[in-house]
Order: structure tokens, then sequence, then C-alpha cells
């Protein structure tokens, strides 16, 4: 059954049961003593994830616990409650689960009006608020952050960048006393610009790491193409696993199930970055599909002008990019075809979204493309990374040679143009031609470790 939280025949739960042991051997848990795993934040890829593990591990509660944190007190609206109702009634392994649980009553008087669902509260049911049409298995739902995560041995980041540094800085203070190091898994895909002293970029591990002082050894990203109610109902999918040596190869084998592999690689910062920038292009293709009525022929102009600025950028930050290009290119297709970044630039053009409106919407949660748009802009208009213009000869700033990003730049920070300007970048006659630019970058030696932090001449976190 699909989504069903029980797990599977017996040589599956023993597969299950072996990868657990593993774990726990690894993390010195001694009988008794259940693996503690806390998801802080539950949009939908966190809910998700997090219902992944429940599912495949549930049955073994004496050796693994599994919970999520989220706020309390966001309500259900009416609209989301009579559509949650009609989810319900479709769905009968859902009904009966439901009737069982004695919790059926509270969605008929919510969809009446008599009564107010929490985003907690249907949760703990399975439901998560930015996905209602894919219900979950039931999940152990904490409330108050502190009694989440005090002792937790793997937390799972959640929340949207934006949230990241404020979140765990409330963690570390929790977290001062504590003997052990947990190990932490960042799902959040997008970054951060600093200025000062040099111009680099803060990824969501690297902010966790500075506001909880848990070493970056210890925290990895996982990130990939994939849609998360699509992963939840089995569609097979793939992730990477990326951090240390240490811990990525258990945790790649322990989250790994048939329709979701895990591949794992050292490369923490870079790859995380990347998770973050193909957002930024995303919101663009979108307002291309949305602005053309979806024609074929604009929307793969884009793509081919989208990606020649993303490779382009990858030289910047990569030693060898070339390793970067398949991930990339996969993530970025998949959030082009069903990702929130997208819907949200659509939304944009047709009208039916504002800018004035923020970037936390309503059924999607937080458009994180948004702020990397933002984040890269800044980086790469500084000065101090200068490029050679291959027409005037002269140095200028990375930014000057990624027209797609100034225009978004524009139309989303600044606010000077109105979303239709994205046609008139990608149709301007000077635009390069995008294998000039794939070119361009491989002449050049662009390689920029400091924005990502390291020495020079560094080419990993």
């Amino acid at each position: 059954m699909v989504g069903s939280y029980a797990n599977g025949g017996g040589a599956a739960a023993l597969v299950a049961e072996e990868k657990l042991d593993a774990l726990r051997r690894l993390l010195g848990k001694s009988d008794g003593d259940p693996l503690r795993v806390v998801g802080v934040g539950a949009g939908a890829w966190g809910s998700v994830f997090c219902a992944l593990l429940q599912d495949a591990y549930g049955r073994h509660r004496d050796r693994v616990q599994v919970r999520v944190w989220r706020r309390a007190g966001r309500a259900v609206d009416r609209a989301d409650a009579e559509r949650l109702f009609e989810v319900i009634n479709s769905r009968e392994d859902v009904l009966r689960r439901l009737i069982r649980r004695c919790a059926y009553l509270k969605y008929v008087e919510a969809r009446l009006g008599d009564r107010t669902l929490h985003a907690d509260e249907i949760l703990r049911d399975g439901f998560c608020l930015n996905m209602l049409d894919t219900p979950l298995c039931p999940l152990k739902v904490v409330t108050n952050l502190q009694e989440a995560v005090w002792d937790a041995d793997i937390v799972v980041n959640g929340l949207p960048s934006t949230e990241t540094r404020e979140v765990f800085g409330e963690i570390g203070r929790y977290w001062k006393e504590r003997i052990t190091q947990p190990l932490i898994i960042s799902l959040a895909k997008g970054i951060e610009a600093s200025l000062d002293p040099v111009p680099r970029i803060i990824t969501p591990t690297q902010m966790i790491s500075n506001a909880t002082g848990v070493p970056l050894e210890n925290i990895l990203y996982l990130g990939g193409p994939n849609i998360a109610s699509e992963i939840y109902n089995k569609e097979y999918a793939n992730a990477r696993i990326c951090g240390a040596d240490k811990w990525r190869k258990p945790l790649a084998n322990f989250l790994r199930q048939p329709h979701f592999i895990v591949w794992d690689n050292s490369d923490l910062i870079t790859h995380e970055v990347m998770g973050g920038l193909k957002n930024v292009y995303a919101i663009g293709a979108g307002m291309v599909a949305a602005l053309t009525n979806e024609s074929a022929t604009s929307k793969s102009v884009y793509f081919s002008l989208c990606t020649s600025e993303m490779i382009y950028i990858t030289h910047l930050l990569a030693r060898e990019p070339e390793k970067l290009a398949g991930p990339l290119l996969a993530d970025t297709y998949v959030t082009l075809l069903k990702g929130r970044n997208a819907w949200y630039g659509q939304k944009l053009a047709k009208g039916e979204l504002t800018l004035e409106m923020g970037d936390s919407i309503k059924g999607k949660g937080t458009i994180q493309g948004v702020s990397a748009v933002n984040a890269f802009y800044e980086l790469l208009s500084q000065g101090s990374l200068s490029v050679m213009h291959p027409e005037t000869k002269k140095a200028v700033a990375p930014v000057e040679l990624c027209p797609i990003l100034k225009t978004l730049y524009k139309i989303l920070i600044k606010r000077e143009l109105t979303t239709n300007s994205i046609l008139q970048a990608i149709r301007d006659e000077s635009m390069y031609d995008p294998r000039e630019r794939i070119e361009m970058a491989q002449r050049q030696s662009l390689f920029r470790p400091s924005l990502l932090g390291l020495a020079k001449g560094d080419a990993k976190a």
C-alpha cells in the first residue's frame, strides 16, 4: 500500500532492523536506549523525510523514536479544512485509520466551521499543511523545542534557510550542557551572503555550526532532484548525502529505501550551494512559462540561457565544476517541472500573487529562491571578484555576465522591473550564445575559493 505506515514484509523488516542496528552501534547506543531522531520544521520535505523514517523503522519502537517539532498555534482555515475532508473521504485507508483513532469527527466539525484545527494537530494525524493532498503516516509531534531536541541523536533540519539561524540559535542554548555531539542532516536549499571581511556564501550547515557549536564534520546536507509528495507516494527517486567520511556512508545506508536511493559525496558546501542556485533560475522559468502560454520554444530558450549562467557560476565556486553538472541540472529540471519556485514565478507573472505578499506562501511554505536571488546578486556584484569581459577586455564583476540573474534581482528585490522583463532579457539581440558563455568559463581561471569561505586553492569544505 502506498504510504502505508506499517512496514513491508518479513525480508524488508529484517533489512531495516540490520540497518538500524548498524547505525546504533556506530553511535554507541546501548540496549534499552532508543535512537532519537527529531525533525525540526514541518514543511513538505521535512514532514515527508520523517514519515519515510517512521514507515521504515516505526515498528522498532524500542530501538528508535522519530519525532517532529513544529510551532504550535497555526490555525487551519476553513478552505483547507474543507479540502482535508475531501482528501480523507477519497482515501478509504485514511478514513478507516481516523475512525479507529476516534479522530474523524473533528474533521467533520472543521468542515462545517464548528471547530478550528491546528497544523500541529493535523500533523499528528498525518497531514502536512503545505501538502494536504498527500496523507502521511501519523507522526509524533512536539511543540516545545527544548523537549524535542535536548537529547536527540540525529536532528533533521527541515526549516527554510531563512529560519535556520534563528531556530538553531535557540537549540544551541539548550545544548550547552551536552556531553556528546548530535548528528545533523540539513535539507534546506538556500544561502545567505556575507560581504565582510570578504564576499562569501553562508550555507545552512554553516549557520547551524555557528549557532550551535556542533562541528561541521557532524553536519551533513541531503539534496537531490525530488518532489516530496512523489517520494512519499513511492515514485523512484535519488538523493545525495554530503559530508564527513565517518558519517555519510552509514547515514546513506540508513536512509536508503528501494524507491529512494541515497548516494554520498564528500563535497558538502558546494552541493549545498548548488541546491540554492537552481531555485534562483526556477522562478524565472515559471515567469517565462506563464508569459508565453507554456511555449515549449520559449521555455527551451530560457533553459539554455539559464543553465549556461549556472554553469558559469559553478566555475566560480568549484575547481572541478564538471562534477556538479549532472546533479545541478537534474535538480534544476525537476524544480522547473513541479517545484514551488517555478510555481511562484508563474503566479507572479499571471498576477495571482504579488511581491508585497512576501515569500512565505499559504499552502507552499517559503519560496527560498527569492532570498537566493538577493544573495547571489550581492556576492557576484562585488568588484573584488572581478573577471575579464570577453569583448571589452576590461575587469567587471561576475554578475555583468549573468543577465538573467540581474533581471531577476531587478524584478524580485529592487522591484524596478515587471515580470515581462524576463522575456526582454532572453530576447535581447546582444545576448551571448550559451555555448560562448560556457567556453568563456572554461577558458578563464574563474575559481574563487573565498566565495565558499575556503583557503586559496582548497577545493572542499
